[in-house]
């Protein structure tokens, strides 16, 4: 009998919903996430898309943010996708006084780098491990300003102002896009991290 990975969705804010989605199209025992104790049961977590500051200050009410950075430390399978990505970020340029992240990822991110809601776009990319681009939406998006040496670059901006600006990257068993991969119905950057949730070897406390 094959296990089903459960992949939980950070729920304190943010598209919770459409993550949720897309998840339980690829077949995945998908959940929301509000308490140390969902997270327990969890083999991956998505952190969506939303506002970081927000989301980081209803982690701290919730009493999550140490778990999930406990988790994280353990090796707990992430995908943070726009504020996510932020959220998971070891350094925040353009950051609010004292904004908290979960960290984990080598990377410095800018938030709001591609400007405010009205300068949202989106666009077709290639992304490592994917034949074919992706349509990707950037809604008051971060990029990447710098990675450390064992991050591996999965997608750069291909053309305009932003050119060159890294929006996609893993390191080990975390992954961030700047983008949005929950809108447009093409699933498979959702399923490039249920791969590595299910190659992590993280179903393996569930018996």
């Amino acid at each position: 009998m094959v296990t089903r990975p459960t992949i939980g969705v950070l729920a304190v804010q943010g598209d919770v919903r459409e993550h949720l989605g897309v998840l339980a199209g690829l077949g995945v025992d998908a959940r929301t996430v509000r308490r140390p104790a969902e997270l327990d049961d969890c083999d991956g977590l998505v952190v969506p898309g939303g506002e970081s500051t927000t989301m980081a200050k209803l982690a701290r009410t919730f009493d999550l943010l140490e778990p999930l950075r406990q988790r994280v430390k353990e090796g707990l399978p992430v995908f943070g996708t726009c504020a996510g990505m932020i959220m998971l970020a070891d350094r925040v340029e353009d950051g609010v006084p004292g904004q908290e992240t979960i960290g984990g990822l080598d990377i410095t991110v800018r938030r709001n780098a591609f400007g405010r809601q009205v300068d949202s776009f989106e666009g077709d990319l290639e992304l490592v491990g994917l034949t074919g681009p992706v349509h990707a939406v950037f809604i008051r998006a971060p990029w990447v300003e710098s990675v450390g040496e064992d991050v591996e670059v999965l997608a750069r901006v291909p053309h305009g102002p932003a050119v060159g600006r890294i929006v996609a990257v893993r390191q080990g068993p975390l992954m961030a896009t700047s983008f949005h991969p929950e809108v447009g119905g093409d699933p498979r950057v959702h399923r490039l991290f249920v791969d590595l949730v299910e190659g992590h070897g993280s179903l393996d406390h569930r018996g």
